[in-house]
């Protein structure tokens, strides 16, 4: 049995008058890309210059205005991956990047000396302030601890004087989510009372939840407290910069936001520390969902996920959202029928609003692709096979039909697996389309004759092939399915019933074909089927579709 006796309630936050509950998202935050640090420092082979350059290249292609670039005092690498940004020349105008550097006067000077040739920067300094850390890591009291948050921004302050671009202070209180807020909020106080701040030249602070410790609603408390209790408020910007310990760092970002956070730090697809950091890309398709502008460029995720996957060596899992490889896809089958239902009343009312049960976005809105929506294995329905053949082949079966011919895929996936769309169509020309035994359909001729009551008598002259014969007949009727049925019931000696009949067009233009589905009942043996036809011309679709029921029929009764 677990001994969950080891381990302790985190006491969570009295806020009764609290806010955020009541609020809703109505805008993208500032996002700040930590790929290049976070992401990258916890890979098993961290990324080389040419690839972080290429990574670069593509969250400024996405859109990002502030990206961390990583902590150039602490590794060569991450040093020369900055000169190389500034000396090619590859910050754009409106682009921010961001370095991060620990306390210390020699790791600053390093970091200003890498950051020379930049125009506008965000040092971004921390350290710990949590009780744990003050306890078991530091031996330091909370005056020594606040003392190095001080130093740290005196420090910077004494290189910015003299740096020729802009340099806008960010402080982190790491371990944030363990720190008393009181304490917290003294600390980013006396830093705040150093830089001094103002709503023209803003600093941020950034609370991060260095480790998820509690439920998403405490952090958005901790949060509300903390943006409620800063001082001068509008010369702040109010950072997260979330993990994901306990799989919540989507849900405490969103609440975040509605408890005041201004600015949000993350990464693509949630690599980082540990279980990583917030997915930025899942928050920003939330958003999109929900009808909010994301702001970011991110209509193309399989591009974005192929070139994540080459530099991080990182596998994106199937089911991670938007992203995965399965996430549009549905093997149940009354998922695949209120798929198929949705996307037909979307067809049938033209709307603009996308509305499809079981898909919260329009995969071809992100660059996925339909073709994976629905997948038929022994779990789907009759709906799921009817999908596939409307939206890849554009036969819309009658309802009636969806369980006969699901039927026969459920056979081949009980046997195989997943059945693959093109093995279906090829199980419908079989089961249908090419049903020529033992009657098989050759030509038809139809004339009109109007009687003295001027009613209007269809007559047609048939030639078909009968168990390798071929024969001829003349018939006639109140149409020609009628004719054609009484001429067959003549020469085979079999009554047969239709019993439903639709059509429809394939596609659309002049050479459009007509599809035909022919519901029969064989009165005698009282077995009932569908039949199918196709040609370009309706009636030649009908009569096909007559001798696909006949044939099968016949199967049915041997």
């Amino acid at each position: 049995m677990l001994n969950y006796r080891r381990y302790q309630r985190v006491p969570v936050v009295s806020l009764p008058d609290r806010q955020w509950p009541n609020k809703e998202i109505e805008k993208a935050p500032v996002w700040c890309s930590v790929d290049l640090r976070d992401g990258n420092q916890a890979l098993i082979e961290p990324m080389v210059v040419e690839e972080k350059m290429e990574f670069f290249r593509m969250l400024v292609k996405l859109g990002f205005k502030e990206i961390e670039i990583g902590f150039p005092s602490a590794s060569q690498i991450e040093y020369d991956f900055l000169r190389q940004l500034v000396e090619r020349k590859m910050i754009p105008e409106d682009v921010t990047i961001q370095v991060l550097v620990q306390c210390r006067e020699h790791l600053i000077e390093r970091t200003f000396e890498a950051l020379q040739g930049v125009k506008r920067a965000v040092v971004h300094i921390y350290n710990s302030t949590s009780t744990l850390q003050r306890d078991v890591v530091f031996h330091a009291s909370k005056e020594e601890v606040k003392q190095i948050a001080i130093e740290g921004t005196k420090l910077v302050q004494k290189y910015a004087k003299d740096f020729p671009g802009e340099i806008i202070l960010e402080y982190s209180p790491e371990s944030f989510t363990g720190t008393e807020l009181d304490y917290a909020l003294e600390v980013c106080t006396a830093v705040q009372d150093i830089w001094q701040p103002t709503p023209e030249k803003k600093m941020i602070f950034n609370l991060p939840a260095t480790v998820e410790m509690n439920t998403p609603n405490v952090y958005a408390d901790q949060i509300e407290w903390m943006h409620r209790n800063f001082k001068n408020r509008n010369s702040i910007i109010l950072s997260v910069h979330p993990h994901n310990d306990r799989g919540t760092g989507v849900a405490i970002t969103e609440l975040a936001l509605l408890a005041g956070a201004d600015r949000v730090e993350g990464t693509l697809f949630g690599n980082g520390e540990r279980t990583g950091n917030v997915d930025i890309l899942t928050i920003a398709y939330n958003m999109f969902s929900q009808g909010i502008n994301p702001e970011l460029e991110i209509e193309n995720i399989t591009e974005i996920a192929e070139v994540y996957e080459r530099c991080t060596k990182l596998p994106i899992p199937a089911r991670h959202p938007y992203a995965g490889k399965l996430v549009f896809t549905a093997f149940s089958g009354s998922h695949q029928d209120a798929i198929n239902k949705g996307v037909q009343a979307m067809k049938e009312r033209d709307s603009k609003i996308w509305q499809v049960p079981y898909l919260p976005i329009d995969p071809a809105d992100i660059g996925r692709v339909y073709e994976p929506v629905v997948r038929i294995n022994s779990q789907s329905g009759k709906g799921g096979v009817a999908f596939i053949m409307d939206t890849y082949y554009g036969f819309k079966l009658p309802k009636g039909m969806h369980k006969e011919f699901a039927d026969k895929i459920q056979v081949i996936a009980e046997a195989q697996g997943e059945v693959a769309p093109e093995q279906i169509m090829s199980e419908f020309r079989k089961e249908y389309l090419d049903k020529k035994e033992p009657l098989h359909f050759r030509r038809i001729s139809v004339g009109e004759t109007h009687k003295e009551n001027d009613e209007v008598e269809t007559q047609v002259e048939l030639v078909y092939i009968d168990r390798g014969i071929e024969k001829a007949l003349t018939a006639a009727g109140n149409g020609p399915i009628d004719a054609v049925l009484t001429g067959l019931r003549r020469e085979t000696a079999h009554t047969y019933k239709v019993l439903d009949y639709t059509e429809h067009s394939l596609g659309l233009g002049e050479n459009a074909q007509a599809a035909a589905y022919i519901h029969m009942l064989d009165t005698e043996s009282g077995a009932t089927t569908f039949g199918v036809g196709i040609s370009s011309n309706i009636t030649r679709a009908s009569i096909r579709g007559i001798f696909s029921a006949i044939n099968r029929l016949q199967e049915k009764t041997k």
